[in-house]
């Protein structure tokens, strides 16, 4: 082999080296666009459009279970306000409230009173009276209790502020709710999504539906009558 055939040689060997580091160097780049893209798509999904939340105790049974996980949308509260019977997954008000903590729990609870509104609990059943024109959604109608509320069932009234709701979850009996809290009521910026479906485990897995109760509007003191004589039976 001549010395320019050894130096040709050299060259091609030389390139094909470089040609070879080259292309590595842009395998590796575009695996790392990938998962910078994909980890980017999941935080935008997780943080913006969904929530994922776990009910750890028996507080919505029978509509969700314990150990239950769900899907909430975020962007539901973004273009609309929360509505009485939705589900809601929101951060635990006196968690919100306590310097010491530093990231408040998820809760999941019915929303049962809206902003304004004055609602009481007596005998088992809720008044919900609009306390700005005195109308009323009368007696909040319950179909979907697994069974009869006992336990915390009356002597409750809250004059809900502006700006904020109250909670409760659909085992009256078991369930850590306004009724219960410090802080009774959950303002419009902890509530994080409106829950969707539960997914895990299988065997619960379905679609979470608002109650939605019957438009009744009547007089403070049509609703005032019915709640006497609720209490006097």
């Amino acid at each position: 082999m001549s010395s320019n055939d050894f130096r040709k040689d050299l060259k091609i060997r030389g390139s094909a080296r470089g040609d070879g580091a080259q292309y590595f160097f842009k395998e590796a780049l575009s695996w790392v666009m990938v998962f910078v893209v994909a980890f980017a798509i999941a935080y935008f999904v997780d943080n913006v459009i969904i929530i994922n939340a776990t009910v750890p105790s028996e507080s919505m049974q029978n509509t969700i279970m314990k150990h239950d996980r769900m899907v909430g949308n975020r962007l539901a509260y973004r273009f609309g306000e929360p509505k009485r019977g939705d589900i809601v997954i929101f951060e635990y008000p006196d968690d919100v409230n306590d310097p010491d903590v530093k990231k408040p729990k998820l809760f999941v609870k019915r929303l049962i009173g809206l902003p304004g509104e004055k609602v009481e609990i007596k005998d088992g059943t809720i008044y919900i009276t609009n306390r700005q024109d005195g109308t009323t959604d009368g007696i909040y109608e319950e179909d979907y209790l697994a069974e009869d509320w006992v336990i915390g069932n009356s002597g409750y009234s809250f004059d809900i502020p502006e700006g904020q709701y109250l909670m409760l979850g659909d085992n009256r009996n078991n369930s850590k709710d306004s009724r219960f809290w410090k802080d009774p009521f959950v303002e419009r910026k902890e509530i994080k999504a409106k829950a969707l479906f539960v997914y895990w485990p299988f065997k619960d897995a379905g679609i979470l539906k608002s109650k939605r109760n019957k438009d009744t509007k009547e007089t403070t003191e049509q609703t005032t009558n019915k709640i006497e004589e609720t209490t006097t039976k």
